[in-house]
């Protein structure tokens, strides 16, 4: 045997040996990493600790692994109501949106009605979370998700009050760690709206840095109800928190300290959450907020040096100082259903009253839906508005399988507010005029006003993509870092090393095979991949080229780890586009069950099509904002090579399919009631939307009769009528005896709820303030 030859081959067999005798490669290997690891590894605080470590990895864990397993992700159930979800769907929420007057709350009253108040207490709105067991609904997340998408539909300020009493706030806490005192006492108050509850925990100073909140309290002994008890001091200054100026009981986030080691040796205790109610001495509710004329209530909160027991605290004593864990848990299941339900329903809404109007309103004598360029438009505001709800729902699901999806959760408010933008610009630019003008049939105005809400709150959007998707998805969802992690921070040495063991070289095995996948499969254009699930013919592309960007993806984050260490963690461009790549194959992900678990609707294929492709483009753009960015150019070029040997696979969807989009929002049908259901739909045409509905039906009626007009139009038969003008030409035709008596009665209907739906309103010169105010002035009175 050639000498080269032999010494590779013995090279080879001491790799196998080493590597394969654990002990041995332990010695050798593992212990100098680990070593190394220990030293470069930064100390993580408790706060950064309890981030990392709170929620459950659920769907986002698959695409992290770069092998996502299909089987799995049909396995998960479709998210379903139970009988009475559906009734109370049906009739208390659909009754709740007509007892609701959105211009009449954000115009005249400022807040819901008194009987709307009333009604949503009396009939559980505010305790849909809370079990039966203690006199709460005890709905699904999914209904919890379905009624606020309902209710969005409707009025922000009517679907915000419902929708944080039974998000991250007292209930919810209560529900995971409160005493048996306190859920016996609040849980059914809460349940029957005897108690409105808020949660404080923005501070001015803090913002979205939570956990560096100034508010404090301080262990100390005062008197509560007539004798000296071990309490605390707490000072607190906050705001934006909804509810805050009607609620009558107050969560309560601040740094407890015990400077005198009252409750023991520890000084910081930490963060800790109370529950306090509004009447105590010493809190101020202070006034209210006034966010872009959204009239849900919100307001700031303050207390200085308020003396309070320690059975305040949610948990009771033993609880001091876990409140950031706390809120950790918990975040994560809220903020998977608020915000991506409101803006879903919100855009649903976009999709079902502008595809409408699209088609009543025309120019040229042609309905304004059927223009190349708003077909564009229709085409963004459908296939968004059909891969929200896919999320939506998926994630709402998640949360009913016992899932504290902390990653997803972001995923899903970030992407579902920034595509409601998206969303209802594009439906403000379809309707034009109709749409800069407020008033009581702007149907679009105020969602338009408040879409900045959704994307600053519960973590500003800038700070949700940068900071957070990725930089805690890349720990949390790895099969291998954050097992990493925790071994190199064992207090026992000889443990950690074998931990650490196990999984370093699990990872190295890992690494491995993404770099041959993410190759194998771009070479070939992923058709080779095999998809382990019975799905659609039509997707299985998608699957495939899914399957290739989860190993390319699994690659690109382990290369940036281990090339950029440490330093990632700032790079918060580098970050973002990152968790721009796992969010998108998240999004594509819950389309693909859509579609799967809605029966595979071949009317709804071009829906789902436009939406894949266009985040399919999104995700290769993130992809090449990476490489086009990385700091190490020469890694850069071999990743290159690896991900895209070929250039750029992907296409932004085409015009033909953007039109056959389009086409489903301007006619009636069963793919625009599915894309579109859910949303509350007055009957009368007193009401916008209900006039936008009647109008579409009646405009249909209309067309073959407007092409009768046409054809007496071309053939002369009304030259010289001054009435063959675009309004009155009906007129003219039915005078010439064009139209027949009924065939005229349908025309000058149509023309009825036409001008009701392109009209716009007016008012006063000083815009109705003088009737207002003294109305106002008289209630606060």
């Amino acid at each position: 045997m050639h000498p080269i030859l032999l010494a590779l081959l013995v090279l080879a067999l001491l790799a196998v040996v080493l590597l394969g005798l654990r002990p041995l490669r332990r010695a050798v290997l593992s212990a100098p990493i680990f070593n190394m690891y220990r030293k470069v590894l930064p100390q993580m605080s408790d706060t950064e600790r309890d981030a990392l470590e709170a929620g459950t990895v659920w769907w986002e864990g698959e695409l992290f692994r770069g092998r996502p397993d299909w089987s799995r992700l049909h396995a998960y159930p479709r998210p379903r109501l139970s009988d009475d979800e559906q009734r109370f769907l049906d009739n208390q929420a659909e009754e709740a949106c007509r007892m609701v007057n959105d211009w009449e709350v954000t115009q005249e009253r400022f807040d819901l009605p008194a009987d709307v108040w009333n009604y949503l207490k009396s009939q559980g709105f505010l305790g849909m979370i809370i079990p039966k067991s203690y006199g709460g609904l005890g709905f699904s997340a999914y209904a919890h998700s379905e009624i606020v998408t309902k209710l969005s539909t409707r009025s922000s300020a009517l679907a915000v009050s419902v929708m944080v009493p039974n998000s991250l706030g007292p209930a919810e806490l209560l529900l995971h760690y409160g005493t048996d005192a306190q859920k016996n006492h609040y849980l059914p108050r809460l349940a029957r709206g005897e108690e409105v509850p808020a949660f404080a925990l923005t501070s001015p100073w803090a913002g979205s840095d939570a956990a560096a909140i100034p508010d404090s309290g301080i262990v100390c002994k005062g008197e509560w109800q007539g004798r000296e008890v071990v309490g605390m001091r707490v000072t607190w200054d906050k705001r934006y928190i909804t509810l805050a100026p009607v609620c009558t009981l107050l969560g309560l986030a601040f740094r407890l300290y015990d400077p005198d080691g009252l409750l023991g040796d520890e000084k910081d205790l930490g963060i800790t959450c109370a529950l306090v109610p509004h009447d105590h001495p010493g809190v101020d509710t202070g006034r209210r907020h006034f966010p872009l004329n959204a009239m849900f209530m919100n307001g700031p909160t303050r207390g200085q040096d308020v003396f309070m027991p320690l059975d305040f605290i949610i948990g009771g004593p033993a609880m001091a100082g876990q409140g950031w864990r706390m809120l950790m848990e918990c975040l994560a299941a809220g903020r998977s259903i608020s915000l991506p339900s409101s803006n879903t329903g919100m855009s649903k809404l976009t999709a079902r009253a502008v595809g409408a109007y699209a088609r009543v309103r025309s120019q040229f004598r042609t309905p304004v839906g059927k223009f190349e360029g708003v077909e564009e438009a229709l085409a963004r505001i459908g296939g968004h508005t059909y891969m929200m709800d896919a999320a939506r729902s998926m994630t709402a699901g998640a949360v009913d399988l016992g899932e504290k999806p902390s990653v997803v959760s972001a995923i899903v408010k970030y992407h579902v507010t920034e595509r409601a933008r998206q969303v209802v610009n594009d439906g403000m630019d379809v309707i034009g005029g109709k749409g800069i003008c407020l008033g009581p049939s702007n149907f679009l105005g105020r969602a338009y006003q408040q879409i900045p809400i959704g994307i600053t709150v519960e973590g500003a959007n800038i700070l949700t993509r940068s900071l957070i998707i990725f930089g805690q998805g890349a720990i949390r969802c790895h099969p291998y870092v954050l097992a990493e992690m925790q071994a190199a921070q064992s207090s026992d040495r000889q443990q950690g090393l074998h931990d650490f063991d196990r999984a370093f070289w699990g990872h190295v095995g890992f690494v491995v095979k993404n770099k041959l996948r993410a190759l194998g499969t771009a070479l070939t254009g992923a058709r080779l991949v095999g998809v382990n699930a019975d799905v659609a013919p039509e997707m299985k592309r998608y699957y495939q080229q899914l399957s290739r960007y989860s190993a390319a993806f699994a690659l690109l984050a382990d290369t940036s780890m281990l090339v950029l260490g440490g330093s990632l963690k700032r790079r918060e461009r580098l970050s973002a586009r990152l968790g721009d790549i796992l969010s998108q194959m998240y999004l594509i992900s819950a389309t693909l069950k859509r579609y799967q678990d809605e029966g595979r609707q071949a009317a709804d294929a071009p829906l789902a099509h436009w939406s894949i492709q266009d985040t399919l483009f999104r995700l290769q753009e993130a992809f090449d904002g990476v490489l086009e960015n990385y700091p190490n150019r020469f890694v850069a070029w071999g990743l290159r090579r690896i991900v895209f040997p070929w250039g750029h696979p992907q296409s932004l969807p085409s015009d033909e399919l953007g039109q056959q989009v389009a086409k489903l929002l301007i006619n009636p049908g069963a793919a625009r009631d599915r894309l579109t259901a859910g949303c509350h739909l007055p009957a009368t045409a007193d009401e916008p939307v209900g006039a936008i509905e009647l109008a579409l039906a009646a405009t249909l009626e209309a067309e073959p009769i407007e092409a009768k007009i046409r054809e007496l139009e071309k053939r002369g038969a009304l030259d010289g009528n001054p009435q063959a003008n675009v309004r009155d030409i009906a007129d003219a035709a039915y005078a010439a005896g064009g139209l027949t008596d009924e065939e005229y009665a349908v025309v000058k209907r149509r023309n009825t709820l036409r001008d009701t739906v392109v009209k716009v309103d007016d008012f006063p010169f000083d815009l109705g303030a003088g009737a207002i105010r003294p109305a106002a002035e008289r209630r606060a009175a």
